[in-house]
């Protein structure tokens, strides 16, 4: 009889790892949401915020593997690498606009068709009025 219940034990267990990424994935997402403040842009909080895809997967667009190189150098700690990205003032998508500038702008960092209608020089000044990149620091 035991062998049946290691069985059931090891399909649980197996059972378990395959929906652990899931909702890892899920929370940094939702974690991606509350920190950039992106909570009234819903076009913004999908997976394809940092992902080639709206369902997610191992495929990243430009900013979400730069969110990736953070999120493997911070130990896995994502509201660190949420805001080392935009720290790193890197313009993943090539579009002229800083990474930072497009969190706060409330465009997608890692499309370079989405991308804000203020000037570089009008985003840089109202981003230090507000307070800096620090605003995006996880609480």
């Amino acid at each position: 009889m035991l062998k049946p219940i290691h069985g059931l034990v090891v399909v649980a267990v197996a059972g378990l790892s395959l929906f652990m990424p899931a909702s890892a994935k899920n929370a940094f997402r939702l974690q991606m949401i509350e920190q950039y403040k992106l909570q009234a842009v819903p076009n913004l909080t999908t997976c394809q915020f940092c992902h080639q895809s709206a369902s997610g997967g191992r495929n990243f667009n430009a900013f979400g593997a730069n969110v990736n190189q953070y999120l493997r150098a911070n130990g896995g700690n994502i509201g660190v690498a949420l805001l080392e990205a935009l720290k790193a003032n890197t313009d993943s998508d090539k579009d002229g606009y800083a990474d930072v500038l497009e969190v706060f702008a409330k465009t997608a960092p890692g499309n370079a068709s989405s991308k804000p209608k203020q000037t570089v020089a009008a985003l840089q000044a109202s981003l230090k009025k507000s307070g800096g990149v620090i605003q995006f620091k996880a609480k």
